[in-house]
């Protein structure tokens, strides 16, 4: 064998190791990112309640004067913040009677709406300035 044959030999089984190594890494990284993320989804929220950023709080995004998610699943009794991120240019006000809540939140910024436990229900709110078109709901289950 050459010595040119034998080098190549040496980077192909190089190769060979880096692949195998990189792919068993991802492997292992895909393991404790599901198996992760499932444990601490499953530890720290249930399924049927609307996800929570890494802070705990609901994240509402006000845009086109329409909130996403509309509809807030919350665990009943115990407290919850959302934080409204507004992208739209003008100001909205979270307003719910049912809530007892009020807050204004200019254009382009966020705001954080603290709720108090809630006993089990649907409790409304809306975008005071578009209340037409922004509507939605917390349930308290």
């Amino acid at each position: 064998m050459n010595a040119h044959a034998g080098q190549c030999a040496g980077n192909f089984i190089n190769g060979f190791h880096f692949m195998a190594r990189s792919f068993i890494y991802a492997l292992i990284l895909l393991a404790i990112g599901a198996g992760g993320g499932a444990a601490i989804s499953a530890g720290a929220q249930n399924a049927k309640y609307t996800s929570a950023d890494a802070s705990g709080q609901i994240v509402v995004i006000l845009q086109n004067h329409a909130f996403s998610p509309a509809e807030i699943r919350v665990p009943a009794g115990k407290r919850v913040q959302i934080l409204v991120k507004n992208v739209d240019a003008t100001a909205e006000e979270f307003d719910s009677p049912a809530l007892k809540v009020e807050k204004v939140i200019g254009g382009g910024s966020e705001g954080v709406v603290r709720l108090r436990p809630l006993d089990p229900g649907s409790y409304p709110f809306t975008g005071e300035y578009h209340s037409d078109t922004a509507k939605g709901v917390v349930v308290a289950e």
